[in-house]
C-alpha cells in the first residue's frame, strides 16, 4: 500500500483526508487544531494509518505563509517524511478538474489526489542556520518597506511647517538633519535664535564636522528659515506628528543598522558566502539573500531546476502546429529570490562591474530584446554561474 494524508492548512487548524492506496479512502475526515492537544490527535490518527497499511504514510500539504510552521515543526520532530506544496502548483492542477467544489475536505482530498499524480519531491527543510539568516533578511526587507512609507508620510507633515527645511542638509534623513529638525521644528523657533548659538546646538547633536562647517549649516537654516511661508503653524497636532515622525524615522534607521550588521556576522559564516561575493556585482545583502533563499545548493540535481525554483523558466505555449514566439517567465518560484537576482544583474551592470554580463546584455539588446527582457535572460544566465561555482565549490573565475 501507499498511505498518504492530505491536510488543508488554515490558521490554527488543519482539515484531514486519508488513503490507503489510490482511490481507497481511510476514515473519515476531520480537523484538527494547531495546539498540543490537535496535533497529539492528528499523530494518534497518523499511527492508526501507518498499522492498517503497514507502511509509513506521507503527509502533503499547501505552503501557507506561517500558519503551516505548526504542522512543520511537528513532523520535523517525529522526523515524518512529508511534501510541502506550492499553492500555485495546486490550484493549476484543480483547474484541469471538470467538477468545481472549494471546501475544506476537497482541498484535503486534492492533495491527497496530487500525491498520486504528480512527481512530487519530499520537501528538505533548510538548517537552522539558513532559516535564521532567511528570517533576518525577510524582517530586513519588511522594515525597508515600512521605513520607505514612513519617509513618505514625514514628508507630508513637513511640507505643512517646514518645506525649505529639505534643502539645509544633503541628506534629509540622516541623523544629525533629524535630530536638528526635532531640536527647531519651525521658522519661528530657528528666527529667534542667534546663528553662533544655533551653530553650538547643531554642533552638540554630534557629527564630527568642524565649528566653522556647523556656523555654515547655521546660517543655511536661517536662511531657509526666512524664505519659509509658515513662520508659526496654526496645528498643534502638526508639531505632535512631525515628532513622532522623526523619532520613529530615528528608531527604525537603528533597527535596520542592527539587523544589517546581524545579517552580515551570520551570512559570513557560510561557505558560500565567499564563494558568492567573488562575483562582481554580489555584495554581503545580495550574497546573504541568496544563502537564505537556495539553501543547500546540491538539493537540485540540474540548474533548470534552480532557474524554475526561482520562477525564471518560460512559459511554453503549444497547439498543433502553433508555436508562441514570445514566451513570459512563469514567477512560480520565490519572489525575493528573482528580486535579488534582478538586482544583482542590476549591479552588475552598473560602470559595467561585471563584463560578461554587459556583454550578455549588450547582445540581447543588439538583438533587439527589450531592457527587461534582456535584464530577465542576464539572471537566468547568472543563475546557471551561481548554480555552477557553488556546486563545485569554486570562486568565480571571468
Amino acid at each position: 500500500m501507499d498511505p498518504v494524508i492530505g491536510l488543508d492548512v488554515a490558521k490554527g487548524e488543519s482539515q484531514v483526508q486519508a488513503f490507503l492506496a489510490r482511490k481507497q479512502p481511510f476514515g473519515k475526515t476531520f480537523k484538527f487544531k494547531h495546539d498540543t492537544r490537535g496535533l497529539r490527535d492528528f499523530f494518534m490518527f497518523y499511527k492508526e494509518l501507518e498499522l492498517h497499511a503497514d507502511s509509513n504514510p506521507v503527509i502533503v500539504f499547501e505552503s501557507t505563509g506561517h500558519y503551516h510552521e505548526p504542522v512543520l515543526q511537528y513532523l520535523e520532530e517525529r522526523r515524518i517524511v512529508y511534501y510541502l506544496v506550492n499553492p500555485v502548483v495546486s490550484y493549476e492542477t484543480k483547474k484541469s478538474s471538470l467538477r468545481k467544489v472549494k471546501s475544506d475536505p476537497a482541498d484535503a482530498k486534492h492533495l491527497c489526489e496530487m500525491y498520486y499524480k504528480e512527481d512530487l519531491v519530499a520537501y528538505q527543510r533548510k538548517s537552522v542556520q539558513t532559516m535564521n539568516l532567511r528570517n533576518l533578511c525577510r524582517q530586513h526587507d519588511s522594515l525597508t518597506r515600512n521605513y520607505v512609507q514612513l519617509k513618505l508620510q514625514f514628508q507630508t507633515i513637513l511640507d505643512q511647517i517646514f518645506p525649505e527645511y529639505k534643502g539645509v542638509y544633503s541628506n534629509l534623513y540622516a541623523p544629525l538633519s533629524l535630530k536638528t529638525l526635532l531640536l527647531y521644528p519651525t521658522s519661528h523657533e530657528v528666527l529667534k535664535v542667534p546663528s553662533d548659538e544655533l551653530a553650538k546646538e547643531m554642533g552638540g547633536l554630534g557629527g564630527k564636522r568642524s565649528n566653522g562647517w556647523f556656523y555654515e549649516k547655521a546660517l543655511k537654516l536661517k536662511q531657509a528659515a526666512e524664505r519659509n511661508p509658515f513662520k508659526k503653524t496654526l496645528y498643534d497636532s502638526h508639531l505632535i506628528t512631525l515628532k513622532m515622525y522623526i523619532q520613529m524615522l530615528l528608531q527604525q534607521r537603528d533597527f535596520l543598522n542592527a539587523l544589517e550588521q546581524e545579517i552580515d556576522k551570520l551570512a559570513t559564516e557560510f561557505e558560500e558566502y565567499e564563494i558568492l561575493t567573488s562575483i562582481p556585482g554580489i555584495g554581503t545583502k545580495i550574497a546573504a539573500n541568496l544563502i537564505s533563499e537556495i539553501g543547500d545548493v546540491t538539493q537540485f540535481s540540474h540548474p533548470k531546476k534552480l532557474v524554475a525554483y526561482a520562477g525564471l523558466d518560460p512559459r511554453v505555449y503549444q497547439s498543433g502546429k502553433f508555436t508562441a514566439s514570445i514566451n513570459r517567465i512563469t514567477k512560480r518560484g520565490s519572489t525575493k529570490l528573482r528580486q535579488t537576482l534582478y538586482t544583482a544583474v542590476q549591479c552588475g551592470l552598473t560602470n559595467n562591474r561585471n563584463i560578461r554580463i554587459r556583454e550578455y546584455y549588450d547582445k540581447k539588446r543588439s538583438e533587439g530584446k527589450p531592457h527587461k527582457v534582456a535584464i530577465i535572460a542576464c539572471a537566468n544566465k547568472l543563475w546557471h554561474w551561481i548554480y555552477a561555482i557553488l556546486k563545485h565549490k569554486q570562486m568565480y573565475n571571468p
